[in-house]
């Protein structure tokens, strides 16, 4: 490591009121933690963002489900109000990653092979900030790249509770990662379906699957759809055409599921 200074604030304002110049925000830091230890970032200032309580919080009403951006993954998998998000959530890393990775960094990460970008860009959920709301779909725009401003804050994350949902995860076993994921979910507007783990750009939707499975909400209205190879991650652990395989296998698996 090397030498920092961190900051402790205790309401949101504080928190914004903080960030500036080389200064980075700092929630879990499940992922910022060995980026700092491995010299891939080294900001002058953290400011974390653990001590602000109004950041803390899960709340039910008129049929969306909304999650501070500083809640633990372990308190979204206790909650079950969204039961496919809970179970997501239950599903990330070990007991102490749960306990101390929150939803807004991972937003706000945006990893490749992240659960949480799956959930809210297939539940179409909205990413609430310090300064605006965005639509998912305009949210994650590329790996490790989001809409945020320089300064902006992930504050909380808006779940509207679909009708069924399901989130199928291939496990990479070493990182507990999604060498593939993929997230289902069907509502009166129609069915999303996003996958994780799979692309060089990220989460994004399989709008074909979608299709399919708005007219037919059965993984036998699959049988004719193929996901194409290209620009899919090639790694140690899995080449393109086996993720693309992973994909529709997972979507399949994650609409039974649902149903």
């Amino acid at each position: 490591m090397y030498s920092f200074d961190i900051e402790h604030p205790a309401t949101l304002a504080e928190a914004v009121a903080a960030l500036g110049g080389e200064a980075q925000a700092m929630s879990g830091g499940q992922t910022l933690i060995p980026t700092l230890k491995a010299r891939l970032a080294s900001p002058s200032k953290l400011v974390s963002l653990t001590g602000v309580s109004e950041m803390k919080c899960i709340s039910s009403a008129g049929g969306i489900l909304t999650i501070g951006g500083a809640t633990c993954h372990a308190d979204v998998a206790a909650d079950g109000s969204y039961a496919a998000l809970s179970d997501l959530a239950s599903n990330i890393g070990d007991a102490a990653v749960r306990n101390r990775g929150t939803i807004g960094g991972s937003v706000a990460n945006n990893d490749p092979s992240a659960c949480y970008p799956a959930a809210a860009l297939g539940s179409g959920a909205t990413i609430v900030t310090n300064a605006r709301e965005i639509a998912a779909d305009d949210f994650f725009v590329g790996m490790f790249e989001t809409s945020l401003n320089e300064g902006e804050i992930v504050t909380a994350v808006k779940f509207p509770i679909p009708e069924k949902a399901n989130y199928q995860k291939f496990v990479q076993p070493a990182s507990r990662f999604a060498l593939v994921g993929v997230f289902v979910s069907k509502s009166a507007d129609g069915v999303r379906v996003a996958v994780t783990g799979a692309s060089n750009e990220g989460v994004h939707r399989w709008t074909a699957a979608e299709e399919a499975l708005s007219a037919n909400f059965s993984a036998s209205a699959l049988d004719g759809l193929t996901v194409s190879a290209d620009n899919l991650i090639d790694d140690l652990h899995g080449s393109p055409e086996y993720r693309a395989h992973l994909v529709k296998v997972m979507t399949g698996r994650a609409v039974t599921a649902a149903s």
